[in-house]
This record gives C-alpha cells, sequence and structure tokens, in this order.
C-alpha cells in the first residue's frame, strides 16, 4: 500500500504554504513565529525549490543555483531565520569577464566597478556618480515605462562594452533584458553593488537543513512528497486546499493559502479563472513566463586543486561579439558563466573541485525534440562547453571525473515549473501576484515574479512582504495591498 505522506497532518490550519522554494519557506516560517498554525507541502521529496543540490558517486555534490547573491541576504537570513545561518554567508573571492570587447577581474563593488569605468572604459566620474545614484534610487512602485537599453542610453549612448560590463551578470542572475523595465535591472544591480557578491559556505544542502531545522523548530507542519492539486474557493474566501499525498488525497481546511508556486499556474491550475474578474483573467494570461536554463556539471579528480587566484569563483565569458539577449538564450551557445567550486564551499567534506557552467536557454528548444535527438544535444552541450572550458581549465577532459548536463526539461520535470521557467515571470507578473488577496480573501502568492522578486534575496524578501500581509488579514479578517509592506522592504534594501 502506497505511502500516505499526508497521514500525520491536521485537518485544520491557518495558512497553508505550497511549496518550498525560499519565498515559501521564509513565508511559512514567519507565519509560524507569529503563532500561525501552517502546513508546508512541496511535490519533491526536497525542499528548496531551484535552492537545491543532487549528489554522485565519489562524494561530489552540485549545487544548481548556489552562485552569488547580494549581501542583503546577511540582514534577511540574521532577521528571519538565524544568526547561525547568516554567519555562513561569506564573500566570493572574485568575478572575472572575459569576451571580445574586454578581459577584466574585479570584486564586484559600487567603488571598484566606478574605477574599472573611468580607468578602463574612459567614462567621467560624473556621468558614473549619476548611474549609480539613479540605478540605486529606484524602487519597485516607481516608474514602469523606462526600459533598461533607455537607461543605459541615458548614461552611456553608444558604448556597447559598458552595457555588457553592467548588464551582462544581471541577465545571468535574473534572466532580465535590454526591453525590459529599468527599475527591474536597476534595484538588483544596486543590491549586488552595495557590498559584493557573496554565497553560502557549506553549500545548499546545509542551508536548507539548517532551514528546515528552524521550520520545525518554528512549529511549521512540513509534508514532502505532497502535491497540491486544487485551491477550494467558496463565496470569494480560501475555504481548502486538496492535496495528493500520493497515498490519499486530502482536503485540508485553512484561513489562507500563499502559494510559492509559479502565479500563472496558482491562477489557472489550482484556482480555476473562473473564480476571478474577467479583467483580472486578461491581464494574468498577459503575464509572460521568463526564460529557462541549461548547465553542465562537472567534477574534477580528487587530487586536482584549481586556483581561485587564477580562476575566481564565477567567470562571466563569452566569444559572441556583443552582448544581445537573442544570443544569449541560443543553442548555439556563445556565452557561459563558469561557477568554480573549491574546497572552501563545502569545508567540512572532502576536499572537491567542481565546475558548473550555466547558460540562459528556451525551453522550447529543447521542449519537443525526440528522446534520441535529445540525448544527443545534451551530450554536445557537455562536448561543447568541455571544448569552451579548456581556455580556462586547460585538458580539462583528461581532468574530469564527472560530466552532465540539466536541460529546459529537467528544471521543468524537478520543480513543475510551467516551460521550466528558471526566474518565474516578466514584470507584469508582480502586479498580478500583488492583486491577488483583493481577488480572493485569503489567497496570496510568493515567488519569482517580476525578476526583481526573483534570485535568492529577491524571493525571501517577497516571503517576508506576504507573510506579513497573511498575518494582517488573518488578524483582521479582511485582505489588503501588499503595497504597504513592499515599501518597507524596499527601504530596508535601500538602506543597505
Amino acid at each position: 500500500m502506497p505511502k500516505d505522506f499526508l497521514k500525520n497532518a491536521k485537518d485544520d490550519y491557518d495558512v497553508i504554504v505550497i511549496g518550498s522554494g525560499l519565498a515559501g519557506l521564509t513565508s511559512a516560517n514567519i507565519l509560524a513565529r507569529q503563532g500561525r498554525s501552517v502546513l508546508l507541502v512541496e511535490q519533491h521529496y526536497k525542499l528548496g525549490g531551484m535552492a537545491t543540490w543532487f549528489k554522485r558517486p565519489g562524494g561530489h555534490i552540485f549545487d544548481i543555483s548556489l552562485h552569488g547573491f547580494p549581501y542583503g541576504m546577511v540582514k534577511s537570513c540574521r532577521r528571519y531565520w538565524s544568526q547561525e545561518i547568516a554567519d555562513s554567508i561569506v564573500q566570493l573571492d572574485g568575478v572575472r569577464f572575459d569576451n571580445p570587447m574586454f578581459s577584466l577581474w574585479t570584486s564586484f563593488t559600487r567603488e571598484d566597478f566606478t574605477r574599472q569605468l573611468i580607468e578602463q572604459f574612459g567614462v567621467t566620474q560624473e556621468k558614473v556618480v549619476a548611474f549609480f545614484d539613479k540605478a540605486r534610487g529606484m524602487n519597485f512602485y516607481d516608474d514602469q515605462t523606462t526600459t533598461t537599453r533607455e537607461l543605459f542610453n541615458e548614461f552611456f549612448p553608444g558604448r556597447e562594452d559598458v552595457i555588457r560590463l553592467l548588464m551582462e551578470p544581471i541577465t545571468y542572475a535574473n534572466g532580465s533584458t535590454l526591453e525590459d523595465p529599468a527599475i527591474s535591472y536597476g534595484i538588483v544591480f544596486s543590491n549586488f553593488m552595495s557590498k559584493g557578491v557573496f554565497t553560502f559556505q557549506g553549500g545548499t544542502d546545509k542551508l536548507i537543513k539548517q532551514m528546515e531545522a528552524e521550520l520545525i523548530k518554528s512549529g511549521v507542519d512540513i509534508c514532502i512528497n505532497c502535491d497540491a492539486t486544487s485551491i477550494i474557493v467558496s463565496n470569494g474566501k480560501i475555504e481548502s486546499v486538496e492535496i495528493n499525498g500520493k497515498g490519499a488525497t486530502h482536503a485540508i481546511k485553512c484561513g489562507a493559502v500563499v502559494s510559492n508556486a509559479n502565479i500563472r499556474q496558482t491562477i489557472f491550475d489550482l484556482v480555476g479563472e473562473e473564480k476571478f474578474d474577467r479583467n483580472f483573467i486578461d491581464e494574468a494570461k498577459s503575464v509572460r513566463l521568463n526564460n529557462s536554463s541549461t548547465q553542465v556539471y562537472m567534477a574534477l579528480q580528487d587530487d586536482d586543486v584549481l586556483d581561485v587566484r587564477e580562476l575566481g569563483d564565477l567567470l562571466f565569458s563569452s566569444t559572441a561579439p556583443n552582448f544581445e539577449t537573442e544570443a544569449l538564450l541560443s543553442r548555439d551557445v556563445t556565452s557561459r558563466t563558469y561557477s568554480f567550486y573549491y574546497p572552501k564551499t563545502r569545508p567540512q567534506n572532502q576536499p572537491r573541485c567542481l565546475i558548473v557552467s550555466s547558460t540562459n536557454a528556451n525551453y522550447h528548444d529543447w521542449a519537443d525534440l525526440p528522446d534520441r535527438e535529445y540525448l544527443a544535444s545534451k551530450q554536445d552541450l557537455c562536448e561543447t562547453t568541455l571544448d569552451a572550458l579548456d581556455k580556462y581549465v586547460p585538458n580539462v577532459r583528461e581532468r574530469v571525473v564527472h560530466v552532465e548536463a540539466s536541460t529546459p526539461r529537467s528544471f521543468k520535470h524537478y520543480t513543475h515549473h510551467p516551460a521550466g521557467a528558471s526566474f518565474g515571470t516578466k514584470f507584469e507578473g508582480l502586479a498580478v501576484s500583488r492583486a491577488l488577496p483583493q481577488q480572493i480573501e485569503g489567497l496570496y502568492h510568493a515567488g519569482s515574479v517580476g525578476i526583481i522578486m526573483s534570485g535568492w534575496l529577491g524571493a525571501m524578501n517577497y516571503g517576508v512582504i506576504v507573510a506579513n500581509e497573511v498575518d494582517s488579514q488573518l488578524m483582521n479578517n479582511c485582505s489588503r495591498s501588499t503595497v504597504a509592506a513592499e515599501k518597507a522592504v524596499a527601504e530596508d534594501l535601500a538602506a543597505g
């Protein structure tokens, strides 16, 4: 008889959180700390969503998205999780760029970027300072009509090399393009420019295990292998959630739902469009999914040690003559971001050096390939990546003991994200996400929407915003907009 993973769940909760990405985990933890009864359900057998990892024989542990985040993660982890988690966040040693336009090292701070722009790119200090000040002053409730391209043209007209330096790492970090609203670029860029790029020492597996321990300490009931199939709405209010616990399906009552699923999945699959106003549904249908990714995971021999002083922690490498969004997404890969994992990444484990190559990708370039062609394309991705990496890690083919690839189909399979979207939705998804509580009382969404709410820090802080709004709704028996809480988080980030 199949195991029922919901057998220990109660019949009624204040809040059910659907999905355990960083936004879902953070919402659940905050609400439980505020005294709410919380059930967290996750369809996968591990918590974390895209913040995840996998193991391979030989003691190799590969991180999917542990590449780098802003210093703000320290404050958010300390405030909403624990001092122990915050203390494990460390700064990367260096970031490299190598492309036909320029090659340089940077600490990825405002001071260093200012110096590089003035000394290497010949931009006046006045222009650089004005650009940084404008980007830092942006908030996600500001003007949405100015595009990132227009922002760059205001300060650096005709300087495609400067645009590449400023844009390439942010496109890698959250999928944003030159055609997206400037605020979606400016906010993320300013966050990184605060004090540089940081990572979690100990690996994603250690982080998620520590978060799980905090959730249990806070009183959250956690059910993995449990797929929420329907959110039940009655008279415009949340009533319950139907959940498949593999062994049986349960309808569990609740006062509010926080969906960490994709916003389109939440509306059209979990609730059903008939429960919403027609104008709202029209807006929801216009929300575009963000792009997906491919990755190649490579493990070196046990005694093969890479030198961070030669390679850095992150390397933005490209053979493309110019920075173009379509080129970044093409299956004919010309741009790769290499994440180098040294023994310092997991000091508690045996010394290992690993490399993960990441590229942005279109789901539809991979989705309909016949199985034989799909497997051949994955193998070709591995082979061409090894060819490209040999420039930086000589004789890498002879040095690796394990190589495998993931594609947008892999991300869709494991996360259930539509089209394998790595970064949620484009910017218009944020307004739809924020408006859910006005459509259905007790229905909230916390996840990657609007780019600026993507990535580790963005998702976590959106979870904070939504948790506070849910608590207010349960206390006052009414749903409110999340704008006030969003402004508070924005001001907190702006303060560093």
